[in-house]
């Protein structure tokens, strides 16, 4: 049989096929043969994407805006591993705890391509990460602005930061996910005059040097326009900023949240489009506002991993209820991927061993194991002739499933498998219930 491309591969990662046995391959290695070899569920990266994905985002960028620059927020996948991975593919990263900030640390991530993000980080995490010298902090309160203060004078070190702002403006994405807002835990808001009050805050004070204004909108954003309007609105207060306190926008960061496709029928905009409207949004803005190009950073984290990674399950049961619904239960759930009961998110789903199967087209909810009746992790999909022991594989699975994954019901975590050259490498192994134990004392 000749290897093929099939429907779903577009939300796949790159050369994902049909192989010669009829079942879903990676880059040559067949999704069966993971299964078999390392268990279910299992999560599975692939390597040639993740790079492509980098170099199709500095290169849509930097085409634009010469000195822009990708930070990868970490939050959307943290593994040694990846981080080495992008540690030398020279990109740049965000952390926003102390916990992801030691994963970078353990692999001895340049501390000048690390940007500290975070609503609250504690006394500890700051001293933390002025110590490890990074390259700036990005500062999301009153009260730390006061406390990063107090660090830096007493370890006498002068540290640039940025402040976040809320430019009030609504992505129209998901409301759990939506973080531009004025009704927001994020940033200092404009509207309210907080921003304005944080900036002559900080220009007081001489051991933090403010580089320029961040904002995040939200994720995942479809549309082009909430950027091009919170870019204008925060480039005016700059300029307004400008004139009141000779604030100077030298770096400036419109966040993330871009998209990607989790349907098959659902398309995000092309890498390439967001560069062209934010890029052309920042030099419009600094052309009729005063402004010299400054040095943009640009934070992906779901588009950068998410279509690179897959979720692999087996089929544990069946249930069928006439006229109600067909329940397909998998050996995972919410405890690896908590975003459909979380936020409804929508996955497709396929049959490793029978992707292309037109046959007794069975309209399934795939359900988990976990006790909860909202544990679901795709609704109202067709699965060709569902039977036990089947192989189901969840496309766009790379971001935001494991660093969310939990042991609720004392359930183990799934291994990670990373694909290198045609080679699988396990890059986690599974948890253990000697894992789960290893915390308690008794």
């Amino acid at each position: 049989m000749q290897n093929k491309i099939f429907s779903g591969s577009d939300i796949f990662p790159k050369n994902t096929i049909i192989n010669d046995k009829n079942n879903i391959s990676i880059n040559g290695v067949d999704l069966k043969d993971l299964a078999e070899e390392y268990g279910t569920p299992l999560y599975v990266y692939d390597e040639e994407t993740i790079i492509d994905t980098i170099r199709d985002f500095q290169e849509s960028f930097t085409s634009e805006i010469s000195n822009s620059i990708i930070s990868y927020l970490t939050k959307a996948f943290s593994n040694p591993y990846i981080l080495k991975l992008l540690d030398n593919q020279n990109m740049s990263i965000d952390v926003v705890t102390g916990g992801e900030l030691a994963v970078a640390k353990y692999i001895n991530f340049s501390p000048s391509r690390i940007n500290f993000h975070g609503n609250n980080k504690s006394i500890e995490e700051l001293r933390d990460a002025v110590k490890y010298n990074m390259n700036h902090i990005t500062i999301d309160s009153f009260n730390e602005i006061s406390n990063l203060e107090n660090i830096t004078k007493d370890l006498n070190i002068t540290q640039e930061v940025m402040i976040r702002v809320s430019p009030s403006i609504d992505p129209h994405t998901h409301l759990l996910t939506t973080t531009g807002v004025l009704d927001s835990k994020f940033g200092f808001s404009i509207e309210t005059g907080d921003a304005e009050k944080a900036i002559t805050k900080l220009m007081k004070i001489d051991s933090l040097k403010l580089k320029g204004l961040h904002f995040h909108l939200g994720s995942p954003i479809f549309e082009l326009e909430p950027f091009s309007d919170a870019i204008d609105y925060v480039y005016k207060f700059a300029s307004n900023m400008r004139e009141k306190y000779n604030f100077d926008m030298k770096e400036f960061s419109p966040g993330g949240g871009f998209a990607i496709g989790y349907l098959t029928e659902k398309k995000p905009p092309k890498i390439k489009e967001y560069a062209k409207t934010i890029c052309d949004s920042i030099k419009e803005s600094c052309e009729k506002y005063g402004f010299n190009i400054p040095t943009v950073t640009l934070e992906p984290g779901r588009a950068l991993v998410g279509r690179s990674g897959v979720s692999i399950y087996k089929v544990g049961s069946i249930k069928k209820i006439p006229g109600v619904r067909n329940y397909i239960s998998v050996d995972g759930g919410m405890g690896d991927n908590i975003r459909p009961a979380l936020y409804g998110s929508e996955y497709s789903v396929f049959s490793v061993t029978k992707a292309e199967s037109e046959k007794n087209l069975l309209k399934s909810t795939v359900s988990g194991k976990f006790c909860e009746s909202g544990d679901y992790l795709a609704k109202d999909v067709f699965l060709p002739n569902p039977e036990i022991d089947d192989l189901l594989v969840l496309p766009a699975s790379g971001a935001y499933n494991l660093a969310m994954s939990s042991n609720y019901n004392m359930q183990t975590r799934p291994a990670v498998v990373i694909i290198k050259n045609q080679t699988p490498i396990l890059i986690k192994r599974r948890e253990t219930y000697e894992d789960l134990l290893s915390t308690s004392l008794l």
